[in-house]
């Protein structure tokens, strides 16, 4: 997809950091949430669906975050199916990417199962 980037910054709290210091691994995925959260802000899921929920994660670690460091989550589609979307996340500090974790995720129905993502979503991602 040809779509810019959503870029989301963030600084390390101590409350982040395992006892060396960097950030720690799980905590990728909650921050990766909250960008996911800050992107998607304006969409509106139709009366009745579900919306949105995580079906795959994968996230390859490439260099370590540390304390007090500041860095970025470029959020971006990368692929979108009927039902559901791939969400490339990189974390980037200082210009090198230290984590990138990719998403997949499936549009429920009032179901709880697959259904095609509205055409008022999909807009945003054109």
């Amino acid at each position: 997809m040809s779509m810019k980037p959503h870029v989301f910054n963030f600084a390390v709290a101590y409350a982040d950091t395992d006892a060396e210091g960097i950030m720690y691994h799980a905590r990728y995925i909650e921050v990766a949430e909250r960008a996911r959260s800050n992107w998607s802000k304006g969409m509106v899921i139709p009366d009745g669906d579900t919306g949105f929920v995580a079906r795959e994660l994968n996230i390859k670690y490439l260099r370590p975050i540390f304390l007090n460091d500041e860095f970025s989550v470029e959020t971006q589609t990368v692929k979108i199916g009927g039902a559901s979307m791939t969400i490339e996340q990189k974390f980037v500090k200082d210009g090198n990417v230290c984590a990138i974790m990719n998403i997949t995720i499936v549009y429920l129905g009032s179901d709880m199962h697959p259904k095609a993502i509205p055409e008022s979503i999909l807009k945003m991602f054109e």
